[in-house]
Protein backbone atom coordinates (compact mmCIF):
# COMPACT_ATOMS: atom_id res chain seq x y z
CA UNK A 1 0.00 0.00 0.00
CA UNK A 2 1.29 3.88 -1.08
CA UNK A 3 1.09 6.20 1.63
CA UNK A 4 2.01 8.44 -1.36
CA UNK A 5 -0.57 11.77 -0.60
CA UNK A 6 -1.44 13.63 -4.26
CA UNK A 7 -0.56 17.29 -3.82
CA UNK A 8 -2.86 19.76 -5.62
CA UNK A 9 -2.15 22.63 -6.69
CA UNK A 10 -3.27 26.13 -5.08
CA UNK A 11 -6.46 26.87 -6.70
CA UNK A 12 -7.15 29.99 -5.73
CA UNK A 13 -5.20 33.48 -6.76
CA UNK A 14 -5.64 34.90 -3.62
CA UNK A 15 -2.42 33.83 -1.63
CA UNK A 16 -2.62 33.13 1.88
CA UNK A 17 -2.82 36.07 4.58
CA UNK A 18 0.13 36.08 6.90
CA UNK A 19 -1.90 35.14 9.65
CA UNK A 20 -3.38 32.14 7.62
CA UNK A 21 0.19 30.93 7.14
CA UNK A 22 0.14 31.11 10.97
CA UNK A 23 -2.76 28.72 11.24
CA UNK A 24 -1.11 26.41 8.47
CA UNK A 25 1.84 26.07 10.61
CA UNK A 26 -0.09 25.15 13.46
CA UNK A 27 -1.63 22.61 11.77
CA UNK A 28 1.19 20.71 11.07
CA UNK A 29 1.47 20.01 14.60
CA UNK A 30 -0.55 17.37 16.60
CA UNK A 31 -3.02 20.21 18.76
CA UNK A 32 -6.51 20.77 18.55
CA UNK A 33 -8.27 23.72 17.17
CA UNK A 34 -8.82 24.65 20.78
CA UNK A 35 -5.22 24.43 21.54
CA UNK A 36 -3.81 26.40 18.77
CA UNK A 37 -6.87 29.04 19.74
CA UNK A 38 -5.85 29.33 23.24
CA UNK A 39 -1.82 29.58 22.00
CA UNK A 40 -3.17 32.74 19.38
CA UNK A 41 -5.48 34.24 22.00
CA UNK A 42 -8.75 33.77 19.78
CA UNK A 43 -11.55 32.07 19.98
CA UNK A 44 -11.97 28.39 18.35
CA UNK A 45 -14.79 29.67 16.04
CA UNK A 46 -11.88 32.52 14.83
CA UNK A 47 -9.46 29.54 14.22
CA UNK A 48 -11.92 27.34 12.42
CA UNK A 49 -12.95 29.69 10.15
CA UNK A 50 -9.07 30.68 9.27
CA UNK A 51 -8.36 27.17 8.79
CA UNK A 52 -11.88 26.91 5.48
CA UNK A 53 -10.30 29.93 4.41
CA UNK A 54 -6.44 28.31 4.14
CA UNK A 55 -8.65 25.10 2.79
CA UNK A 56 -10.54 26.82 0.71
CA UNK A 57 -7.31 28.79 -0.95
CA UNK A 58 -5.27 25.38 -0.95
CA UNK A 59 -8.34 23.70 -2.55
CA UNK A 60 -7.93 21.11 0.29
CA UNK A 61 -10.34 19.42 2.51
CA UNK A 62 -8.75 17.73 5.37
CA UNK A 63 -6.02 18.65 7.71
CA UNK A 64 -3.25 16.49 6.07
CA UNK A 65 -3.48 17.36 2.48
CA UNK A 66 -3.67 21.18 4.06
CA UNK A 67 -0.06 19.96 5.95
CA UNK A 68 1.22 18.02 2.91
CA UNK A 69 0.37 21.20 0.29
CA UNK A 70 2.34 23.70 2.58
CA UNK A 71 5.40 21.51 2.59
CA UNK A 72 5.08 21.40 -1.51
CA UNK A 73 4.41 24.93 -1.84
CA UNK A 74 8.15 25.20 0.68
CA UNK A 75 5.28 27.01 3.36
CA UNK A 76 6.24 24.45 6.22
Amino acid sequence: MSTDVEIPTQRSADPLTRRERVILSNLDEDVTLEEIATKLFVTRNTVKSQVRSVYKKLGVSNRADAVACARAFGLR
